[in-house]
This record gives C-alpha cells, sequence and structure tokens, in this order.
C-alpha cells in the first residue's frame, strides 16, 4: 500500500510539473523590435527570443544607433507570476559587443524584466533593466540602460 501511494504521488508530482513548464512558455519562438535606451544614445533593431525548455530562454539582437551596431545574446531565466495570466519576470545576463566610429567595445549586460505575452493574440512585450558593464578600453559601468520589446509570437 505505502509503495502503491508512493507511486502515485511521484506520478501526479510529475504530471504537475510537466504542466507547470508548459504553462510557464506563452511561445516558443518570437521575433520582434527591441529598443535599447537610458544614459546615452537609443539604439533600435530586430531581435529573437526563443524558449529552450523549461525557465531556460535565449534572446539575440542587433540594434543600430548614433553610428554604431550592438549585437548581443542573452540567457534568460524565465518564470511566470502567480495569478498573473501570461505576465513572466525573468533574469539574466548576456554579452555584447559593439562596434562604430572605428572602435569596437565588449560587454556584459545584466538584466532583469517582465514580458507580457498578450493570452488571446501572437503579440508580446516586455520591459527590462539591462545596465551596460564594459570590460574593454575605458571599463565603466551604465546601470541606467533599459529596454523595451515588442514581439511576434510564431509559435
Amino acid at each position: 500500500m505505502k509503495k502503491t501511494l508512493l507511486s502515485l504521488a511521484a506520478v501526479a508530482a510529475l504530471a504537475f510539473g510537466a504542466q507547470e513548464a508548459k504553462a510557464q512558455t506563452p511561445y516558443k519562438t518570437a521575433i520582434g523590435l527591441g529598443i535599447d535606451l537610458g544614459d546615452g544614445s537609443t539604439f533600435v533593431g530586430p531581435q529573437i527570443k526563443h524558449h529552450f525548455s523549461g525557465a531556460n530562454v535565449g534572446q539575440a539582437q542587433v540594434l543600430f544607433g548614433d553610428g554604431a551596431t550592438i549585437i548581443g545574446a542573452d540567457y534568460q531565466y524565465t518564470k511566470p507570476l502567480s495569478g498573473a495570466n501570461g505576465l513572466n519576470w525573468y533574469v539574466g545576463v548576456g554579452p555584447q559587443i559593439a562596434f562604430g566610429d572605428g572602435d569596437s567595445a565588449f560587454a556584459i549586460r545584466p538584466q532583469a524584466g517582465l514580458e507580457f505575452k498578450i493570452p488571446a493574440a501572437p503579440l508580446a512585450v516586455h520591459f527590462d533593466w539591462k545596465p551596460w558593464w564594459n570590460l574593454s578600453n575605458d571599463s565603466h559601468f551604465s546601470g541606467g540602460r533599459f529596454s523595451i520589446g515588442f514581439k511576434f509570437a510564431l509559435k
């Protein structure tokens, strides 16, 4: 009897875990427009976001502005906000390379933000705090950087 109850509990936990993993991924892949703003220049460009498994998400973007180009890739750990259908919080980090005016820079960009996927439509919007930590040449930290994104969910 004890083994049967234990087996039943294990199956229920696995089923609940699979359902929770499915619920926290409102879409598989989305493409859209990213806007990076705050202290300094504003950059705009295409971005793509992909949910790999569970809470593991990858995002890549190419941003243009003020005579420079920024190429970046981010890892995000994403979870749904309880009681808010379609709203997820995330934290992440990623490398960024900037080119412009005959110079280049390498930076690490931590991030923390919210993303809302409209439940009845294939649209999502995000807002995050995404500081710029320059690790090359004139190493410095710019904490007043943010990003906003508008995405179309493909799947």
